[in-house]
């Protein structure tokens, strides 16, 4: 499962051995009015076809992927440049919880490719800009403005075991220092499974299996 916002596409270089592996790629569509995350990943466990499957889920899509753990039965759950409970957010994402200043932020501009890709990715990608577009997949406001709620107001207090967390050691939207008990990639940024992806395709085979 993608971050917010962003396409599927943002796997494409992972490759993992055909022969053990099987990759599914799950997409965002903008939830129903009223829906939580929670009901959405009800949603999304309607598309997985296989028992017992590993999710695997980037930053926003870690969340969610954690959710639909609690609705079927699977292997393992991965999360990638994210969190696994409400006090691995950053402060600034704690207060805004308490004062609802996230709802002041301007996602009606979303059609900004580079105001989108500094929410979705924490980056300032004016160098890069044609290559954050053709990942970042969805310029709904009341989409934005949902995962951005749903973000913000996580509850879960205490993670799976079955979690497995990899985090990248400069991510600048879930900084390291507050993240407990995961796999540190050196030099990892929150897009490291775009740039980084020679280290998934080497790691992610055993992280799956051991």
């Amino acid at each position: 499962m993608p971050g917010m916002a962003a396409s599927g596409l943002i796997f494409e270089h992972i490759r993992l051995p055909s022969e053990k592996f099987e990759l599914h790629v799950l997409e965002w569509k903008t939830p129903q009015k009223g829906y939580n995350i929670a009901q959405y990943a009800n949603e999304m466990c309607k598309l997985i076809k296989h028992e017992n499957p590993v999710l695997i889920g980037v930053s926003f899509g870690g969340l969610l992927v954690q959710e639909m753990a609690k609705i079927i039965p699977v292997l393992k759950v991965i999360v990638v440049s994210s969190i696994k409970q409400k006090s691995e957010l950053p402060k600034r994402m704690l207060f805004a919880r308490y004062t609802s200043i996230h709802k002041l932020l301007p996602t009606g501009l979303i059609n900004n490719v580079e105001l989108l890709a500094k929410y979705a990715f924490g980056e300032t990608v004016v160098k890069r800009l044609e290559l954050y577009e053709k990942y970042l997949s969805i310029r709904d406001k009341s989409y934005i403005d949902w995962c951005i709620h749903e973000m913000v107001n996580w509850q879960q207090v205490v993670s799976d075991d079955k979690v497995v967390h990899i985090q990248g050691e400069k991510d600048s939207v879930f900084p390291v220092k507050n993240i407990k008990n995961c796999i540190i990639v050196k030099n990892g940024t929150h897009t490291m499974i775009i740039h980084r992806a020679k280290w998934f395709n080497e790691h992610l085979p055993t992280i799956i299996l051991e």
